[in-house]
């Protein structure tokens, strides 16, 4: 296992030390099972390698409000490791006319690079290479795919305060449900723990981007979206906009029981990719996300 995700007992310790954990007892990655692998893939992947898919996805969520908020994305030293080291596509400093949309931006910012740091501290050697990332067609092929703009426009995700949002609006529900996906998959609790850390603030920005979604009157393009996302992840229709029956709020899509639902891996990827099918690349992720769990899973 440990060979499997390139981690070594110095890196397992790094994760400990980055996870404040106290003792550094012998604590290894533990085998995981129903995570919706490739064949490729075929064996259960461990904690490590859970851990550099979130790290792919946060990759994209700090590059995009990096350059939003700051108008430039992550250092260079924050973007090796294993795999294809990629570059990225679009993105500048939004001119945003709303102040209090320009706060949450920057504060999401601070957060979503601060996680790429804490995944690659805790991953040490092991940790993969940002992949490319594009983040002006795929907004395009995103809100040409929900309806939200004709098949001759162009969508800017940077272009004002409420194109930001509405961008936003993409990155964290899928996030959120990533990371609840994942968590049931994880038997190291230090890495369960980490990995909850990271979804509560993920839950924290989706419900701040869902209210301002809301405040705006951009309730009708958010479930546009979340109907996209419903068509790209299979046949179960779990995904909710912020705009709830008889145009009450939805700032809180959960089940009958108040619970919020997940995505495995491979249905992720469906997303990112902007493709329903079974692919390794595509969307968000022209040439595919660096680590073992790459491929999508296709229509269910």
């Amino acid at each position: 296992m440990i060979n499997r995700s390139a981690e070594n007992e110095t890196d397992r310790r790094l994760f400990l030390k980055s996870a404040g954990v106290a003792g550094l007892g012998a604590v290894g990655g533990t085998a995981l099972t129903g995570l919706g692998v490739s064949a490729a893939s075929a064996a259960a992947p461990s904690d490590g390698a859970i851990l550099n898919f979130a790290l792919n996805l946060e990759y994209l969520e700090a590059e995009f409000y990096s350059h939003a908020a700051f108008g430039h994305g992550l250092d260079g030293s924050l973007t090796t490791g294993k795999g294809r080291r990629g570059g990225v596509v679009g993105g500048r400093k939004v001119h945003f006319e709303n102040r209090k949309i320009r706060r949450i931006a920057t504060e999401i910012a601070h957060d979503e690079v601060a996680h790429v740091k804490f995944l690659r501290s805790a991953l040490g050697g092991a940790k993969v290479a940002r992949p490319q990332i594009d983040l002006k067609h795929s907004f395009t092929a995103a809100a040409q795919a929900a309806g939200l703009i004709g098949k001759n426009q162009t969508f800017d995700p940077f272009a004002n305060s409420a194109n930001f949002l509405l961008a936003a609006f993409i990155f964290e529900d899928v996030g959120v449900t990533a990371y609840k996906g994942a968590a049931p998959l994880i038997s190291n609790k230090t890495y369960l723990g980490a990995a909850a850390g990271i979804l509560a603030v993920e839950a924290y920005h989706a419900g701040i981007v869902r209210d301002s979604l809301y405040d705006m009157g951009l309730r009708g393009a958010a479930n546009k979206i979340s109907n996209a996302r419903d068509s790209l992840d299979g046949k179960r229709n779990d995904d909710q906009g912020a705009r709830g029956k008889g145009g009450s709020a939805n700032l809180v899509p959960t089940d009958k029981n108040s619970i919020a639902f997940g995505r495995s891996a491979d249905r992720v990827l469906n997303v990112v990719y902007l493709n329903p099918k079974k692919v390794d690349r595509g969307g968000f992720y022209p040439r595919g996300v660096n680590g073992a769990i790459s491929v999508s899973g296709g229509s269910k």
